[in-house]
């Protein structure tokens, strides 16, 4: 099942789950989530989007917050949409569930009239770039490097 997530209802799943997904935030930051992450899941997302205007999603698996999502509309184009985050659980990686997920985001993302999903998957991130490009995203050539991370933004039109 998949389903909005609220800010007040479902903060503590969401801090569980990223205590369950650490690795991720090993590979991209260095270090667990802090105890601000969850609170941030829910206001996070790319320059000049609204995060009101933001879907804010979690996959379920057997009664458990299992996977998030969080899609965003105006980036980097007005009428763009972007994945500024998609994850799964590790128990859960390599089952087929993060296709699901995706068709899920995908068709939020049609009936906002997107043109074009857009996301960034950092070069540490081999599995997670395979992944996307399975499922349809190209490189745009756009790259961006921080203090720890080279990020490539990929692109698929909808």
């Amino acid at each position: 099942m998949i389903r909005a997530l609220q800010p007040q209802a479902d903060h503590a799943a969401v801090a569980d789950f990223l205590d369950e997904a650490a690795d991720y935030w090993h590979l991209a930051d260095g270090a667990a989530p802090g105890p601000q992450a969850a609170a941030d899941f829910f206001t996070d997302c790319p320059p000049g989007c609204d995060p009101a205007a933001s879907h804010r999603l979690g996959l379920f698996h057997e009664g458990r917050l299992s996977g998030l999502a969080e899609l965003s509309f105006g980036f980097p184009e007005p009428g763009d949409a972007y994945l500024g985050l998609m994850i799964l659980a590790p128990r859960l990686r390599g089952q087929g569930l993060g296709a699901g997920f995706l068709a899920h985001v995908e068709t939020l993302a049609r009936a906002a009239n997107a043109p074009t999903l857009y996301l960034g998957v950092i070069e540490a991130n081999p599995r997670g770039r395979a992944f996307w490009e399975r499922h349809g995203f190209r490189p745009t050539g756009i790259t961006q490097q921080d203090d720890r991370n080279l990020t490539h933004r990929l692109a698929k039109p909808l």
